[in-house]
């Protein structure tokens, strides 16, 4: 057995692993730490076989509070592609769009996107760039990732008692959003984190998949997701390192679902909306 066999850790073995082929769509290292939080997830990433991990990047267009970061990254714009270039053979990239300020999330995206190595965009549900995902300002914010042919990850949760942010946006809110674009391709962040309301506020919605990170792992997920959505509509998210590679790996791997499902789950839907297959 190798170091790093997921037998011992009660995951598949490691040849099983690497044969799923894992793309993680949701790595959410810190900002503030990205070199510490890439050491502290190297284990669970190689213990995992996770071949490719997205991670989402600020700009400099007031995604964050730290305004001396925010200016480091206008003045300094290598240090935003530098983690690419640290882990070439490991990272992907989206970048937070700040939907309050529509001009400098339209030059991002020229620049990022139309001319650099980002596949995506994502949009917080709460902080300084938030908005709710049914504003006007996401319009135009939309109608040019479209013309970029790139991938949109919208953060999205249900809270009892209401929203906890003025930018937080409910699953069926994306359902909105993505029907004024059909043609777009939307992940529903967390699938709502209430999972079984997520599920069935964009259940409809063929442009919308949902991303499996973020919340406790409980039985009936994946199935409820498969019969309800089918399998080319699931993304499997790790959230390293804030959350466990056993709460969120376990998700799929645990779940009653045909082997040809669990691949498409863990790294092919994702390769195919990033166009990588």
């Amino acid at each position: 057995m190798s170091d790093h066999d997921g037998t011992s850790f009660g995951l598949p073995s490691a040849e099983q692993l690497k044969s799923d082929l894992i793309w993680d769509s949701y790595f959410l290292p810190s900002y503030r730490d990205f070199e510490g939080d890439m050491k502290r997830s190297q284990r669970a990433i190689e213990i995992g076989n996770i071949e490719k991990l997205c991670y989402f990047a600020h700009v400099g267009i007031g995604t964050t509070t730290d305004a001396a970061f925010e200016k480091s990254r206008r003045e300094t714009p290598d240090l935003i592609s530098a983690p690419l270039k640290r882990w070439p053979e490991k990272l992907l990239g989206m970048i937070h769009l700040n939907a309050n300020d529509v001009s400098a999330s339209l030059d991002a995206l020229n620049h990022w996107i139309r001319d650099g190595q980002m596949l995506g965009v994502y949009f917080a549900g709460g902080g300084p760039g938030s908005l709710p995902c049914t504003h006007k300002n996401f319009n135009p914010l939309i109608e040019r990732i479209a013309e970029l042919k790139a991938v949109i990850m919208q953060h999205t949760w249900h809270v009892t008692g209401g929203k906890t942010s003025p930018g937080h946006s409910l699953p069926s809110e994306l359902a909105e959003l993505a029907a004024r674009f059909p043609e777009q391709q939307f992940i529903c962040a967390h699938a709502g984190g209430e999972w079984e309301k997520g599920i069935c506020a964009v259940r409809d919605s063929p442009n919308i998949l949902v991303e499996t990170s973020g919340f406790d792992a409980t039985a009936g997920f994946i199935e409820m997701a498969m019969r309800e959505l089918g399998p080319e509509r699931i993304v499997f998210g790790s959230h390293l390192p804030s959350r466990s590679l056993g709460t969120e790996l376990g998700k799929i791997v645990g779940a009653n679902i045909p082997d040809e499902a669990r691949k498409l789950i863990l790294g092919g839907n994702f390769r195919r909306l990033l166009r990588r297959e």
